[in-house]
């Protein structure tokens, strides 16, 4: 077939790495991401993979973006999303991973024709692909190449060029629900502005931002994508938040996540070097692609207070809990947090015991997450990390839009609940939106950083990263907080935990690098060290 040689043509000029033994989705999260270098292969058979997924789907379009997140500057990675604006359904995870190990062009040929033959498509159907990158200097470079793929399997597609993740969601949805009940939005940059600064004004009902936020971009594509959605807002002269930008340096590629952005702030527990803002002045650090975000802030005492993703989920849950009640809805809806075992035991209890909410642990990665908090009317999911949202079914939605207020208290809580669902990116984690979901919340109820901070107090907690030579040895069960592999590592973690009071502590293996992650809480700070070294010490003697 004519089609068959185009595409091996194409392929010669990207050979896989001979020592490489690639896998997609190993994070929760939906994607390849590793060194710059490593990567010429593995994104020219995603583009021939996602146009395959759109025929699949009768043409509807595939997003692809290419970005390494929080990773160092010399990473890149590059990950599918499906047509609702969700991760590539888990199934398909198992051809990404064949297509990008075959060592051969003709296994490659063959690979391709094996999803053909499986998935029953057919391969005169169109295909749609659009894609983004973010800042990465080894951008450019990949996207090229995939556009080589898609040319070379017939694929249409449009070029977003620099995007948020969330943004790139965001367009596919929007593509895909055009002219149906389910339209999302207009698809375009300007359209998620537009949305965005259009239901923040009505979900605030006339309330006053209170002081300003600093917003760390991580030297990444949040930066000037931020800097865009502030001339869509009101002035702070004008009422509007006051939101002040900082390291949002994309000039310098080799400063993004340097000392800086959300998993700096998480792992480290303090504020970026750069930052110099003052005591009890909210501050927020997104990570290099813009879906996670953190808030933290220095309390008057100079301590620093980190403000993390459970924290995020506890407010929004609360708060939307309480919008459905207002709204005369609370019988109606039902909402339910959703976590990993990185969530702060307090925050947990917190949920359970005070916000009286069920809560479903999951194996970490939004695509988990994600599918649980569709089990709820209203799912709040976040990873303590910052990566996180909020899914409101379709039930949810036709009640909280047909329903009829019997006061004016109602009527205001119905039209904030309304203006959420809108401002809320419920496609994926998005730390713009989120952003402005938290600024909502805090204005609603006249909060500063250190009354959310109060809601409950966190058990110290410590994450500390170990390199090894194989992070495949590592494998967990039980929602991934127990190993079972390798043999007697878990029994020697459980020792260890049995020492310290409120001790609690689980390895799990990264899935973007050689490495394993140790979280640990305990009582005090200086015995969650303690216990966070000793399992650490654990794993560095297992893993080689």
């Amino acid at each position: 077939m004519d089609s068959d040689k185009t595409i091996i043509a194409a392929a010669t000029k990207f050979p896989k790495p001979a020592d490489r033994t690639f896998q997609y989705g190993t994070a929760g999260v939906g994607d390849f991401t590793m060194l710059k270098n490593l990567l010429d292969s593995v994104v020219y058979r995603v583009g021939l993979l996602a146009a395959l997924r759109s025929r699949k789907l009768n043409g509807q379009i595939i997003g692809i973006m290419i970005t390494a997140s929080h990773n160092p500057p010399e990473d890149n990675g590059v990950k599918l999303v499906d047509p609702m604006g969700e991760m590539l359904e888990e199934s398909w995870e198992v051809y990404a991973t064949a297509l990008a190990n075959a060592q051969s062009d003709q296994q490659l040929l063959q690979a391709h024709t094996n999803v053909i033959d499986e998935c029953h498509i057919k391969p005169e159907a169109k295909a749609n692909v659009v894609f983004a990158r973010d800042t990465r200097s080894s951008g450019a470079h990949l996207i090229a190449i995939l556009i080589e793929a898609l040319k070379a399997t017939g694929a249409d597609y449009t070029d977003y060029k620099l995007l948020t993740t969330p943004q790139l969601h965001y367009i596919t949805r929007c593509l895909n629900t055009q002219g149906s009940p389910y339209e999302y939005g207009e698809p375009s940059e300007q359209g998620y502005y537009e949305k965005t600064a259009a239901s923040l004004k009505a979900a605030m009902q006339g309330r006053q931002f209170t002081g300003s936020v600093t917003v760390d971009c991580a030297n990444g594509v949040g930066g000037p994508k931020l800097r865009e959605l502030i001339k869509y807002l009101p002035s702070p002269s004008e009422g509007g938040l006051d939101i002040k930008v900082v390291n949002d340096d994309v000039v310098k590629p080799e400063r993004l996540n340097h000392q800086c952005g959300a998993d700096f702030v998480k792992t480290n527990q303090r504020a970026p070097p750069s930052s110099h803002a003052s005591p009890l002045t909210r501050c927020a650090s997104l990570d290099g692609d813009a879906d996670r975000i953190v808030y933290y802030f220095n309390d008057s005492d100079g301590s620093f207070r980190l403000l993390d993703g459970d924290r995020i989920a506890t407010l929004a849950a609360a708060f939307i809990g309480d919008l459905a009640r207002s709204a005369g809805l609370g019988e109606k809806l039902k909402v339910g947090v959703v976590q990993t075992a990185y969530a702060n035991g307090a925050s947990t209890a917190y949920v359970t015991q005070d916000l009286r909410l069920p809560v479903i642990c999951t194996a970490t990665g939004v695509k988990h997450l994600h599918h649980a908090a569709t089990k709820f009317d209203v799912g709040v999911y976040f990873e303590a990390n910052g990566h996180g949202t909020v899914v409101f079914s379709d039930l949810a939605l036709k009640r909280i839009g047909k329903y009829g207020p019997q006061s004016p208290a109602q009527s205001s809580a119905l039209e904030t609940l309304r203006a959420l669902t809108a401002l809320i990116n419920q496609t994926v984690g998005d730390a713009l939106s989120d952003l402005l979901l938290v600024e909502v919340i805090l204005a609603h109820k006249g909060w500063g950083p250190k009354e959310w901070d109060l809601t409950y107090t966190d058990l110290p907690n410590r994450l500390v990263r170990v390199e090894v030579a194989d992070r495949s040895i590592f494998r967990a069960v039980d929602a991934e907080r127990r190993l079972e592999s390798p043999p007697g590592v878990q029994a020697q973690v459980d020792a260890a935990v049995g020492k310290f009071k409120n001790g609690r502590s689980f390895a799990r293996a990264s899935g973007t690098e050689d490495a394993v992650r140790v979280y640990a809480e305990a009582a005090t700070r200086s015995e969650t060290e303690d216990l966070a070294q000793k399992v650490a010490t654990i794993v560095r003697q297992a893993g080689g």
